[in-house]
């Protein structure tokens, strides 16, 4: 299985980038860490202050994940940028360290593989394809 931290990761070029799509995209990758909805409101206001409305940071972030730029990590109700190019219906697990709060973001074809298995075993149609598996990163684990 490949992994890559979020940090610096590679930003394809995406059509349709709105100023609210690119702030968003913007923070998530200058955040590096799952950023939640709420935050990413208060950290798109103006310098005036002027905080967009909440359908409209959730439309942005929707617009993200629809393109391969974010994912949502829902144990911790948070959005983070993409860590690495990879197809659509590529299953994706991130690793997450409870302590530092460093996210890997990792793939495998064999993964995928038997991962579609499982899945039209159970003759089920797969929405997403997330898994989160929380834990210590071997440098808070003191390795």
């Amino acid at each position: 299985m490949s992994s890559r931290s979020t940090k610096n990761p590679t930003r394809p070029k995406v059509a349709g980038l709105t100023p609210a799509r690119r702030r968003a995209l913007d923070i998530l990758t200058e955040a590096n860490r799952p950023v939640g909805a709420y935050e990413m409101i208060d950290l798109m206001a103006d310098e005036e202050g002027k905080r967009p409305a909440p359908v409209s940071v959730y439309r942005a972030l929707g617009y993200l994940m629809d393109n391969g730029l974010a994912h949502r990590l829902a144990s911790k109700n948070a959005y983070i940028v993409c860590g690495h190019a990879h197809e659509a219906e590529e299953p994706v697990v991130f690793i997450i360290c409870e302590q530092c709060g460093e996210v890997k973001e990792a793939t495998s074809p064999g993964f995928a593989r038997e991962l579609a298995a499982l899945v039209a075993a159970a003759n089920f149609s797969a929405r997403t394809r997330v898994v989160e598996i929380a834990g210590r990163c071997a440098r808070c684990e003191g390795k």
